[in-house]
């Protein structure tokens, strides 16, 4: 059994990964978080410490150390622009991390960490699930096995409508969040580099704080894409069944149903991770790059 740390607790993201904390058959020691809404805590770890305070989260660290008890694992699950400090924090006190995607806003904070890997001996490992999607898997397993010479044409629409809170949080800021494509579109767009290659044009035709869309060309692909949090483009079906959420992509126009299975695919990351096969740091910078340039386009 590992000893885990959390930071961000109160988040949307927490109870995903306290839950795979639970379900992988370890603990919790303790958890950081400035708000206090953590009663999800009496759901899995009831026993764990809580700390608003980041300085006495931090003394705690140091005493559990000194008394012998193994600091193993850091989750991170605090706000995007955080990260990279949350990922040193819990390297410098000698705990792998496993962070939230996405790991870090900038490529250059990639670099960093590396050095800090080595100079530590202690790894970082990012949450980008939908490699582990079984319908996802399959996909990449089909174009990996299949001698298809011309590019496929893949559409992809991803939908996630959000309430008048998300511009006013943390999450609207573009330097905290880094803008919707980081927010809510990283895994998809890591999902695309992972089954067809390397970005190799990239065109951004709508850029707002609330939708994005442009093409995309891959080694393997020609991508056209499309990321809202307005409720205004969800399909009317959609609407019309109280949904606030559509994924939909097809490949040469044959549609690819992932619609489901989501709910288990922290655990998974989390059991991929504790036998040694989870997603190192280096491979998080083709994203991270892809979704800069989108900013930056």
């Amino acid at each position: 059994m590992k000893n885990f740390l959390l930071i961000g607790a109160a988040g949307y993201i927490a109870p995903r990964h306290m839950r795979a904390i639970r379900e992988t058959g370890n603990n919790l020691l303790a958890a950081l978080d400035p708000h206090d809404s953590v009663g999800v805590l009496d759901n899995n770890f009831p026993g764990a410490q809580f700390f608003t305070e980041f300085e006495r989260f931090d003394r705690y660290c140091d005493k559990v150390k000194r008394k012998g008890t193994a600091i193993d694992y850091l989750s991170v699950c605090s706000p995007n622009y955080l990260h990279d400090a949350h990922i040193r924090f819990g390297l410098r006190i000698g705990a792998d991390v496993i962070c939230e995607k996405p790991v870090v806003l900038n490529p250059w904070n990639v670099d960093a960490l590396l050095e800090m890997e080595k100079e530590t001996g202690r790894k970082v490992y990012s949450i980008l699930q939908l490699r582990l999607h079984p319908a996802i898997m399959a996909l990449k397993n089909k174009i990996d096995t299949t001698n298809h010479t011309a590019k496929y044409q893949v559409d992809l629409q991803y939908i996630s409508a959000r309430g008048n809170w998300y511009l006013n949080s943390w999450k609207g800021e573009e330097a905290k969040s880094g803008g919707i494509a980081t927010n809510i579109g990283l895994h998809f767009f890591d999902m695309l580099l992972w089954i067809f290659g390397d970005v190799t044009r990239l065109n951004v035709t709508t850029y707002s704080p609330v939708k994005t869309a442009g093409t995309l060309e891959l080694e393997k692909a020609q991508v056209n894409w499309t990321m809202s949090i307005d409720e205004n483009d969800l399909p009317v079906p959609v609407r019309e069944k109280g949904q606030r959420t559509f994924r939909a992509m097809t490949i040469n126009g044959e549609p690819l149903d992932f619609s489901e299975g989501f709910e288990e695919l922290h655990t998974k990351s989390y059991e991929a991770i504790l036998s040694g096969h989870g997603i190192p740091l280096e491979e998080t910078r083709k994203g991270i790059q892809l979704v800069h340039d989108i900013r930056r386009v």
